[in-house]
């Protein structure tokens, strides 16, 4: 038996087995009740926080016959998740192992095999503050696969090719000697303000309530200048953290109506630059009412559908109309207004941009050819430039909360950000930028557990993901060539392994593991639907909001890899060896995959996605390695379809009219398609 003092973290006090008898009344006394009074009896009577063995010179478990009803179950499970036990998956195979009327016999028998004569381990009582760092992979141990300890603190290195950035002894999880050596699982503060829940019970998580955030944010700028970029980078960001949110284009506006009256008319619309010339007393009336309208569509959208932040996507670049959107906005109660103008000073940014546009099948040009679509386009912008006035260039404009954005990132200007989501944007603003990149994602080689179909874990890798580690040097050498490059991967042993044949830096994060399934680590799902049913079945129902007994759900996995995405758009070329849920989880932020979609985007073993950020999103490659490996992709249940796509029926643009669909579409320069 372990000593308690081994580990004992303050302020919790270890929770041990004892194999020594108790002194309890109630164990003390002559047994007079019944087998069925004392099931019933049995949570009650129970210490919250130590368990006891029979002493009778062997150790021998207590194995009630009968099984309780489900309100002293969920009794039992309450007390315990108060507990910090309760946020254990060895603690709760414990109590399955010495109290199976909880649960089954059967999986009493399983959890028994899995822990024969261990204590419940102590739980690390974190400070509530929840460090995303990379951490030291050497630090990094696994209950499941014993280990030696690490009882020396790491010297620091530099970043050298093939070393691991070291983390801030500071900050480092602090394990001490033992007989067997514990991967410490920090408690993770939210980013977010969603309350945590309790952390035993499988259960479906609500979605966050974002109701009272309300805010329109008005584009300001020239075109080519990078509006539309921002305005949808910003819309799949706030999106993948569960925000409504839509942007709303005046051009799309403007070419659906031109569609509608040719369709009516058989008469195209002449809208080459002269339509934007500031002289055309006809068109300048037609691009106010256009945007005005747009406008209202937007407040309409954000107080009726429950919006929490509505994108108007045009260039409002006169003093003028920046003035009547904030009169409009501030018109409507709770609602706040944020200017977001996007500034371009690099020739060849602007350049790369203007070809996006006239390459992009818009209907503005689909009758002339490239050089007069490209002669054209120039003077519309010089229409613009003629009538501009950047915004609060003369200190006119300092009572509007606003943002300045130089060059997509190189600099940054704010003025009356407040609030929680404000702020947010704003961060998020702040750490983008359009240097040519490259983001390579891969999940580790094959596992011993992939394999066994068993999920979690700190498995090593089989025969074939080590085959994988050796040929992945090779892939993305290829492809990056002399370019620098840094590998991130998670704090488990078998991406560690994946990566450790690469030749650049790394670092690793506790933030990449993979989902963790609590009670259910290291099960295979055929386990997990016997002796779990009803989690079984939730999951099935509702894969994104599921949490595990003990453990996440995919929801509290893009909680905690917030911080990661804004690093992760900071950084020049990176190459992410993490998991099926991680990598599922950042490829639908950069592809703008929705929370129904996130769970089930396929992520083969054994193949490199690369991804290369665009103007209009992300172009995508994919390269398949000829090294055999398990299918660990499970296929959406069709109940769990037909759920989906009638709750996306329900509230979605099936019931918005023709005129609102067109004008919170994306534009054509910012359309690109991927595979999943």
């Amino acid at each position: 038996m372990e000593s308690s003092d081994q580990f004992s973290p303050d302020p919790a006090e270890p929770v041990i087995l004892s194999k020594e008898p108790k002194n309890h009344s109630e164990e003390s006394q002559e047994d007079t009740t019944s087998p069925d009074d004392d099931s019933r009896g049995l949570a009650t009577r129970l210490p919250p926080l130590a368990m006891s063995r029979e002493a009778s010179g062997e150790s021998t478990l207590s194995r009630p016959a009968f099984a309780p009803d489900p309100a002293m179950r969920r009794n039992f499970e309450e007390r315990v998740a108060e507990t910090p036990l309760g946020s254990t998956s060895d603690g709760l195979l414990a109590l399955l192992r010495d109290h199976p009327e909880l649960v089954s016999n059967e999986l009493a028998k399983e959890a028994g095999k899995i822990l024969p004569n261990k204590g419940i381990l102590p739980v690390y009582q974190s400070n509530g503050n929840y460090d995303s760092s990379p951490n030291e992979a050497q630090n990094v141990e696994s209950t499941l696969f014993p280990g030696e300890a690490q009882t020396k603190p790491i010297k620091e290195k530099s970043m050298q090719p093939g070393h691991t950035n070291p983390f801030p002894d500071g900050a480092r999880p602090k394990l001490q000697s033992s007989n067997s050596a514990r991967r410490i699982k920090m408690r993770k503060a939210s980013l977010s303000n969603v309350p945590p829940a309790t952390p035993n019970l499988g259960q479906t998580v609500a979605a966050p309530d974002y109701g009272e955030e309300k805010i329109v944010v008005a584009m300001v700028g020239l075109p080519a200048r990078g509006k539309s970029y921002l305005s949808n980078k910003l819309m799949r960001y706030l999106r993948w953290r569960e925000y409504k949110v839509k942007v709303f284009n005046v051009g799309q506006m403007r070419r659906a109506k031109a569609r509608m009256r040719q369709e009516k008319t058989g008469v195209k619309e002449d809208q080459t630059a002269a339509f934007f010339d500031s002289h055309n007393a006809a068109g300048q009336k037609q691009r106010n009412e256009l945007a005005s309208e747009c406008l209202e569509q937007l407040i309409t959208w954000l107080r009726d559908r429950e919006g929490n932040v509505g994108i108007h996507d045009a260039t409002n670049t006169t003093k003028e109309r920046r003035k009547q959107i904030a009169q409009r906005v501030a018109q409507e109660p709770g609602l706040r207004l944020v200017f977001l103008e996007s500034l371009c000073t690099d020739q060849a940014v602007i350049a790369e941009n203007i070809e996006v546009k006239i390459s992009s099948a818009d209907p503005d040009y689909s009758h002339l050819d490239r050089e007069k679509s490209k002669e054209d386009f120039l003077r519309r912008i010089k229409h613009y430039a003629d009538v501009y006035e950047p915004l609060d260039a003369d200190g006119t404009e300092s009572m509007y909360s606003y943002c300045k954005i130089v060059d997509v990132g190189r600099s940054a200007t704010m003025n009356l950000i407040s609030g929680y989501l404000e702020s947010q944007i704003a961060f998020y603003l702040m750490n983008l930028h359009v240097t040519p990149r490259n983001i390579f994602f891969s999940r580790h080689g094959e596992s011993q557990f992939n394999v066994e179909g068993k999920i979690g874990g700190d498995a090593d890798l089989s025969e074939r993901g080590w085959a994988y580690a050796k040929a992945l040097p090779k892939l993305i050498k290829e492809h990056i060539g002399d370019a620098p490059l840094t590998v991130w991967h998670s704090s488990l042993r078998r991406t560690g392994q994946t990566a450790s044949m690469l030749d650049y830096p790394k670092l690793v994060w506790n933030s990449l593991d993979e989902l963790d399934a609590g009670v259910c680590d290291s099960m295979t799902y055929e386990e997990i639907e016997k002796y779990y049913p009803e989690d079984y079945a939730s999951r099935d129902e509702d894969k994104f909001n599921y949490r595990y007994r003990g453990g996440e759900s995919y929801r509290d996995v893009l909680v905690r890899l917030e911080p990661v995405i804004m690093e992760l758009e900071r950084q020049d070329n990176i190459l992410i060896i993490g998991h099926q849920a991680i990598i599922r989880a950042l490829y639908a932020y950069f592809h703008g995959y929705d929370q129904n979609e996130l769970p089930y985007i396929k992520v083969p073993l054994h193949t490199v996605i690369q991804l290369t950020p665009k103007a209009y999103g992300c172009d995508e490659k994919r390269y398949a390695l000829p090294i055999q490996a398990v299918d660990t992709h499970r296929e959406r249940p069709q109940k769990s379809l037909a759920s989906s796509t009638s709750s996306l029926r329900l509230g979605s643009e099936d019931s918005e009219d023709e005129l609102l669909r067109a004008s919170t579409s994306l534009p054509p320069s910012q359309r690109t398609t991927h595979g999943a």
